[in-house]
């Protein structure tokens, strides 16, 4: 039987790759803009969320995929390296008693030439949250069936 697990876990800023927030990136319009198409001609949707991801820091917890939903492979949405192959989970994040359905983002290392994440480092995407920030506290279920949690 599928179960949702919960775990704390806090707000924490990323590399702002994914949404084009950094001046350092060389994707200035966000890596998950240009992914979209490429996402969507697959069969996945990110239309209906926030083009960026909240990075959810578990500590002292890890988690690893065991069974996404939906993997993606060798998505070649960048001239500027190979192919990378994407996972994505079922997770909700709750935030001051609010609760959002969304995507546990994984890029895959193996295929991800940059920007890699730490182990108790969730990339979520979510629509858009107005007024979550750097160093709120969260509460993020994820199916245990999809996401196991060390």
């Amino acid at each position: 039987m599928t179960e949702w697990r919960t775990v704390a876990g806090t707000i924490a800023e990323g590399y702002r790759v994914a949404s084009g927030l950094t001046d350092s990136s060389p994707y200035p319009e966000g890596t998950l803009a240009m992914q979209l198409p490429y996402f969507l001609e697959r069969g996945f949707d990110l239309r209906p969320y926030f083009l960026g991801t909240l990075n959810v820091a578990i500590s002292p917890h890890q988690y690893r995929l065991v069974n996404p939903t939906i993997t993606l492979e060798q998505v070649p949405w960048t001239a500027a390296h190979a192919p990378e192959t994407f996972s994505f989970a079922h997770c909700r994040l709750t935030w001051q008693d609010h609760t959002e359905a969304g995507w546990i983002y994984y890029p895959h290392p193996e295929t991800k030439p940059m920007h890699f994440q730490k182990p108790d480092r969730v990339e979520v995407l979510m629509p858009k949250i107005t007024g979550i920030q750097y160093g709120d506290r969260v509460q993020l279920a994820m199916l245990t069936d999809e996401v196991h949690i060390d």
